[in-house]
């Protein structure tokens, strides 16, 4: 058991940097100078050779290609851009928020109408709403009635969305969740 989180502990700590000079082992490379320009299929020690001669280094980009391909650049400059590539990358995911609006079976038609509108309000920034009727002692008896209920709040929403989960029964009451379309 010790033997196995200790080659988990192992295997998580290892970086996954790429090949750089003599590190790259393949038979053949294909090599791309700092210029972007291809100087074809030539074996490492070659391509080593173009990267001393510039002051830069060999750095494997693409291991899986056949054959390998490495680019002839500055190895800090080369991880300075993949770690702003990555920066990028998580500034543009748009995280979506389940939002939730809850109710139960004596809300009054005009806070169905007002819970409604602020449902609306939530799809309407892209966010997922959670939808939460709840039931108290013996309205937990009368589910058809429930979800009838939650059928009919469903419908005050005006804008376009999809169910995403169905209704299904929790210790509260009744759960939706919609998701504008």
């Amino acid at each position: 058991m010790t033997v196995n989180i200790l080659l988990l502990l192992v295997f998580k700590t290892i970086d996954k940097k790429p090949k750089i000079n003599e590190q790259i082992r393949a038979a053949e490379i294909r090599v791309i100078d700092e210029n972007g320009q291809n100087l074809g299929v030539m074996p490492p020690a070659n391509a080593l050779q173009l990267a001393k001669e510039r002051n830069l280094d060999l750095i494997e980009i693409a291991p899986q290609a056949q054959p390998p391909v490495c680019r002839i650049m500055d190895f800090g400059k080369y991880l300075y851009k993949k770690e702003k590539e990555e920066r990028v990358a998580r500034a543009r995911q748009k995280t979506i928020e389940i939002k939730g609006v809850r109710f139960g079976l004596k809300t009054s038609a005009h806070d169905m109408e007002m819970k409604a509108g602020q449902a609306e309000k939530f799809l309407n920034k892209g966010n997922k709403v959670k939808i939460e009727l709840v039931l108290r002692g013996r309205e937990k008896a009368n589910l058809d009635f429930a979800k009838e209920r939650l059928r009919g709040f469903l419908r005050l929403i005006h804008v376009n969305f999809r169910v995403e989960e169905e209704v299904k029964k929790n210790p509260r009451g009744l759960i939706t969740v919609i998701i504008k379309t």
